[in-house]
């Protein structure tokens, strides 16, 4: 009889409420996350890794009954592990040994002392990794992308190779007592030498950007150029190069406004500073580009944009100084332009920067289009020329540590790439985080940059996954104290260097995730998501100047012209000719890689594979996402059985966005183990029949655990593949296997009729509002039409109206909206409580004071109304005004339930404090 496997936790329960609030809080923290050591697109947070790995190693008590014999012991065990995560998904305890030596004893009492190293095939921004590392573990990273791999080296494998050593930099040890715990001496060399870096640029190229001279006859440092791209006009009478401007606001700061004001001197454009409101530009007279095309801003002829396709195309869009930025005191400063800065900008293209051609098509690239068809035009000639002078200094700099390591006794050795331990594998790894910090500066020191006028400051390329076009870009200043700053650049890379764990034996290497091996080894991963994200083509944009920062340093990782194309795991239509096409290779490279995954797989765990999308599509058999499908495709056919998912959150939530686009807040976190050799097979009538027995179950679970009504049907995919992927074989009518694209059809069908049926656990009037809403919202409706449909649901209009909620009068109905019901509703006093009206009530107090007053009334509430209805009465309602397209009201929706767990604890502190009343004592009318 072959052995029961032990359940991890991830397999049964999870602590989704605290994992999605850190989560979502991760976004916005910066200094010292390890995020800002250098960009990587679609980094899962560091909470939801940690959580995932302490539950995919940790047994679930239900594993041990001879220590927990029943739920009630087992519930206490599993509240016990989930105090030990919920502290240590908490970003401020990220280093705190207390917190993480917990963790770690479960681990190694689950792992009998010895727990499997972890690897994570598609490391990318190293989040698995390097929170595999934190926890102890052997971690393993490997990525195709020879970017990520230099990421996952810098965080993960460079510092404990490192750590204790002192700082070679000349006079570092004798300036300061230090011990030098950790790879302190690591930090400071690269801090240093880096300074010198800067310091030695400028006086190389400072030249090249003078102070602006202000009123008072000073001068003052220049945070930014505002530069305009521009055409000649069309019209033969006017044939001025006129601005491409997206807006002509400087500043929309209150009390400090500032603008651009174009005008037409002699044939030529010229630029002044407009302040304060009186003629500042409205929506009809801000900028002169708009997705049609641009207005000349001298004879007012429309210039199409096929006209500035052309022009950039044949290399004749150029670009003219607009404005200066100038700190001035505690405040910007915005200054006309002149010719000593539009002269200094005009600097001849070197000869050694990247010309290395970008794709003719990608995914997220738009400016090929406007002429840019090489790495170097997506950069000013000035800017080529600061990127090229720290370029250069990268290697010079690592001369200096070598030779610095040598004079302080440490042996020259074999290089970093060789597996050295002396001054040069310790010079190659201070210049390949000084390689990092001029990558780093590359994504805002280019001509793509926008200047936020709300914010006053310059905001870098990659805020999202994409090259857009840009027509205004701002210009930073390389050597201050401002973002642009290549210090700036690199002190922020070293607040995430100095906060790494340092400590262990990580491996990280270039492979291929589809043809490396996974002998004992534990897959934890975050695999790319289909088509959403281009990241070879888009991170060309970086390796160019790694490669020719680092080319001599590292020649095995940096290598080749450009990053590997042809075996990346993104279904990408433009490099695979047809979207059919694209699919396929994407399945079935999935496929290969999970099938490899599962050959190794160590016995007893579960792989946990993390998953996030957002496109959908729609034919005859339904709706589905075609990402989520074909990775499930591969998986499944690869030979893998769902065991558990679980939606974490990782994006900041309740966003318009989301609802609108139908973009996901929330990953898919999946533990999979290999399918049973005796699974079973079943027929399409037999799956739907297990969908409807277990499929409600398990959605009621989802809700209590507080998913956002906008992620729930996607969420609720996860149960739906754990019962189709159980099965070896699951037959249509005509014989064939069940396709995956059907199976989620079918799930979403039943997901339907659940939610459906939910409408059952509500009273009358609750279940006649929730109709009516379906057909009115809060409109007005016929008298008669209510009166019909309140007879149906065993109610009446007058008996609604008396309950508040809704309003009759001339012949017509309307239901009471949130906004309109009276403040001093108190359901102890209302002899007809409804679900609906406590739903309405609190979405009121929620949105006009908070959580606290939410909670005050569901405190209030709660001894006239099953609450559970009365969340399930939110997810309704979201899902109501997300079918009718009316994404205020889903928002609304969504908000009440993602903020349910907030307003249920504090609803709980007010019951605990509030004295015990008789039975009888409700008070009087006064």
């Amino acid at each position: 009889m072959t052995e029961v496997q032990k359940r991890k936790l991830i397999e049964v329960a999870l602590p989704l409420e605290a994992i999605n609030r850190e989560s979502a809080r991760e976004k916005s923290i910066r200094h010292g996350h390890p995020s800002t050591l250098h960009l990587w697109w679609a980094r899962r947070p560091l909470a939801a890794c940690r959580a995932v790995l302490f539950a995919q190693l940790v047994d679930d008590p239900s594993s041990h009954p001879d220590q927990f014999p029943n739920e009630e012991s087992q519930a206490a065990e599993r509240k016990r592990l989930f105090g030990i995560m919920e502290e240590l998904v908490v970003w401020e305890k990220v280093n705190s040994q207390d917190v993480l030596g917990k963790a770690r004893a479960e681990i190694w009492k689950s792992c009998d002392g010895n727990p499997p190293a972890i690897l994570d095939p598609f490391a990318g921004g190293g989040s698995i990794p390097l929170e595999a590392q934190r926890l102890g573990l052997q971690a393993h990273a490997s990525d195709l992308n020879p970017v990520p791999v230099l990421i996952n080296k810098a965080l993960i494998e460079i510092p404990p190779k490192w750590a204790g050593r002192p700082a070679v930099f000349p006079g570092a040890t004798e300036s300061q007592i230090h011990n030098w715990a950790g790879n302190s001496g690591l930090v400071e060399d690269v801090r240093r030498y880096g300074q010198w870096m800067r310091d030695e640029a400028e006086k190389r190229i400072g030249h090249l950007y003078p102070k602006a001279k202000l009123s008072d006859g000073t001068k003052a440092a220049v945070i930014a150029w505002i530069w305009a791209r521009t055409v000649r006009c069309l019209n033969p009478a006017c044939r001025i190069h006129t601005p491409l401007v997206r807006s002509w606001w400087l500043s929309k700061k209150k009390g400090q406004e500032a603008y651009v004001v174009p005008a037409v001197e002699h044939g030529r454009v010229v630029f002044s500073i407009g302040h304060g409101l009186a003629n500042a530009p409205n929506k009809s007279t801000d900028g002169t580009v708009s997705r049609t095309g641009a207005v000349c801003v001298g004879c007012g002829d429309p210039v199409p944009l096929a006209h500035v396709r052309a022009e950039g195309k044949a290399r004749r869009i150029g670009a003219q100084l607009m404005a200066i930025v100038a700190e001035g005191g505690r405040r910007r400063v915005y200054l006309p332009p002149n010719d000593e800065h539009q002269q200094a900008a005009a600097v001849a293209r070197p000869v050694d920067v990247p010309e290395t051609d970008l794709p003719e098509q990608a995914l997220g690239f738009r400016v090929q289009g406007y002429g840019m068809t090489r790495h170097a035009d997506l950069f000013t000639n000035r800017q080529l020329v600061a990127l090229a002078a720290f370029s250069d200094l990268v290697e010079e700099a690592r001369e200096r540590v070598l030779a610095d390591g040598i004079a302080k006794g440490w042996a020259a050795g074999d290089p970093l790439e060789g597996g050295g331990a002396g001054a040069q594998a310790y010079a190659d790894s201070v210049a390949l985080y000084l390689g990092l910090g001029v990558s780093r500066l590359a994504d805002i020191a280019n001509a793509l940059c926008m200047w936020e006028n709300t914010k006053t400051q310059v905001r870098h390329l990659f805020t999202r996954q994409a090259i857009p076009m840009l027509w205004d870009f701002a210009e930073t200043y390389p050597f201050g104290l401002a973002a642009g700053g290549f210090g700036i650049s690199l002190g922020n890379l070293l607040k995430a260097l100095a906060e790494v764990p340092a400590q262990g034996h990580p491996v990280v290497k270039q492979a291929n995730a589809s043809s490396r091996h996974y002998r004992d080894v534990l897959v934890s991963t975050d695999p790319p998501y289909y088509d959403n994200v281009g990241y070879a083509d888009l991170s060309d944009f970086f390796y160019v100047w790694l490669r020719r920062s680092l080319g001599n340093t590292l020649p095995n990782t940096l290598g080749t012209v450009l990053t590997p194309k042809t075996e990346e795991l993104v279904a990408d239509p433009f490099r695979h000719g047809d979207a059919g096409s694209a699919e396929r290779f994407f399945e079935e490279g999935f496929e290969r890689v999970f099938a490899r995954v599962r050959e190794g797989t160590p016995d007893g765990y579960p792989i946990a594979v993390f998953y996030a999308f957002k496109q959908s599509e729609s034919d005859d058999r339904g709706e589905a996402s075609t990402g989520w499908e074909t990775l499930l495709e591969g998986m499944i056919r690869s030979g893998w059985a769902v065991t558990g998912t679980w939606p974490i959150r990782t994006e900041l939530g309740n966003r318009m966005r989301g609802i609108e686009s139908n973009a996901l807040a929330s990953s898919i976190v999946l533990a999979c183990r290999p399918r049973a050799e005796s699974a079973k097979t079943t027929d399409r009538r037999g799956l739907i029949t297990v969908l409807r027995g277990q499929l409600p179950e398990a959605l009621r679970k989802l809700q209590q655990g507080s998913i956002a009504p906008v992620d729930l049907a996607q969420a609720a995919i996860g149960p739906g593949m754990g019962i189709f992927s159980s099965y070896a074989h699951v037959a249509e009518p005509d014989g064939s296997q069940m396709r995956v694209r059907t199976a989620l059809t079918l799930i979403n069908q039943v997901l339907a009729e659940v939610l459906t049926e939910q409408e059952g656990d509500l009273d009358a009037d609750s279940r006649f509002a929730l109709k009516w809403f379906e057909q009115h919202g809060w409109a007005e409706g016929q008298f008669g039409s209510a009166e019909t449909l309140a007879k149906a649901m065993n109610t009446s209009v007058a008996g609604l109206e008396r309950a508040g909620v809704l309003r009759a009068r001339a012949g017509k109905v309307r239901l009471i909206a949130p906004e309109d019901l009276p403040d001093s509703y108190n359901p102890a006093r209302d002899e007809r409580v409804t679900v609906w009206e406590i739903v309405a009530h609190l979405l009121r107090r929620l949105e006009d004071r908070g959580v606290d007053a939410a909670a005050q009334f569901m405190a209030e509430a709660q001894p006239y109304v099953d609450m559970d209805a009365v969340k399930e009465l939110g997810y309704l309602l979201f899902s109501i005004c997300d079918k009718q397209g009316w994404a205020p009201q889903a928002l609304r929706f969504n908000n009440l339930v993602t903020s349910w767990s907030d307003v249920d604890r504090a609803a709980r502190t007010v019951s605990a404090s509030r004295p015990v009343q008789g039975a009888f004592d409700f008070g009087t009318d006064e």
